[in-house]
């Protein structure tokens, strides 16, 4: 088995999924996967999904779920790993930046609407996690993307200029511009790209919080694991999410509607009722019963399916 067979799902047998790239405007050659039933009609224009990783996430895991069930369902579905990450082009590899990961949508849009079988007027985004907040934030300024759910989503500037639950104090906040300015000079002068803590804990006791278990649970155990997906970023990464707002224009996107998903347990939650609140109609809050933050990511029995498909088949029109 190479990297590349290592899905944590299996395919289903009335899927068909190939292997594509294309490039972003910053030139870095993205890696997706395009989903599409077998009985797909290749001489018809179908509408399209795009499905973007959470924040330190793969194609070949939740994304690639949730592509193959919208594809079951007559989508033509694209998942992508993030420039700089996974098998995207982009060095040094682990880079996170909020204008390039949110360009990483704009793009897809780019090889989706270019495609004979695609109709580009019906192209819509589920970001999933940290995805939320970029797939919101390129459908602010990018109105080819028709309907947009983000699924229990992650603001990442204000997790990082804030803290989880505004948790971060000002004395934190400069101590880590600090380091990630001295990592700056580092690198500069030649050296390896320093990396943040693992968000998913390899290992973990009852003194662990929980959300770190949460995740860890997920990342390094072999339900969720994946070689590419190391939950950690450059540490010069983190400036650019505490400077730079992604959800400022969030009422640019209306009339286009926006399905925002959150799990009732989710720690997260928080996140998608502060950004509906700010969002225009028309807009939609759904809550899924008995479900946390990562359960959305890859728990079909929760995930749910049938609304996302119910609220794009309704605006995808």
């Amino acid at each position: 088995m190479t990297l590349q067979d290592n899905y944590i799902f299996d395919l289903d047998a009335d899927v068909t999924r190939t292997s594509v790239t294309y490039k972003t405007r910053y030139g870095i050659t993205v890696a997706a996967d395009l989903y599409r039933s077998k009985d797909f009609d290749e001489s018809r224009k179908h509408p399209a999904i795009i499905v973007g990783a959470p924040f330190g996430g793969v194609k070949e895991q939740g994304p690639g779920i949730y592509a193959q069930n919208m594809a079951k369902r007559g989508f033509i579905a694209l998942a992508f790993d993030p420039s700089y990450n996974g098998y995207s082009g982009g060095e040094p590899h682990h880079v996170a930046s909020p204008d390039i990961f949110v360009e990483d949508f704009s793009a897809a849009v780019d090889y989706l609407g270019t495609r004979t079988f695609v109709d580009r007027e019906r192209i819509g985004v589920i970001g999933i996690c940290g995805s939320g907040g970029f797939a919101l934030s390129a459908a602010q300024a990018d109105p080819r993307i028709k309907a947009v759910a983000p699924v229990v989503m992650y603001d990442i500037h204000r997790l990082t200029s804030e803290g989880l639950y505004g948790s971060l104090t000002d004395e934190a906040r400069a101590a880590a511009l600090d380091a990630a300015a001295e990592q700056r000079y580092a690198e500069f002068e030649g050296g390896a790209p320093a990396l943040t803590p693992r968000g998913a804990p390899l290992e973990w006791d009852e003194d662990t919080h929980a959300i770190a278990v949460e995740f860890g649970e997920f990342y390094s155990r072999p339900r969720g694991y994946h070689p590419n997906a190391i939950a950690s970023f450059t540490v010069t990464s983190t400036p650019s999410f505490m400077n730079f707002p992604l959800l400022s224009h969030l009422p640019w996107i209306s009339p286009r509607p926006i399905l925002f998903v959150a799990g009732e347990n989710a720690h997260s939650r928080y996140f998608s009722e502060d950004a509906y609140k700010l969002a225009a109609e028309p807009k939609e809050l759904h809550v899924v019963p008995n479900a946390g933050h990562v359960d959305l990511y890859d728990r079909t029995d929760l995930i749910p399916f049938g609304k996302l498909d119910e609220f794009f088949t309704k605006n995808l029109v």
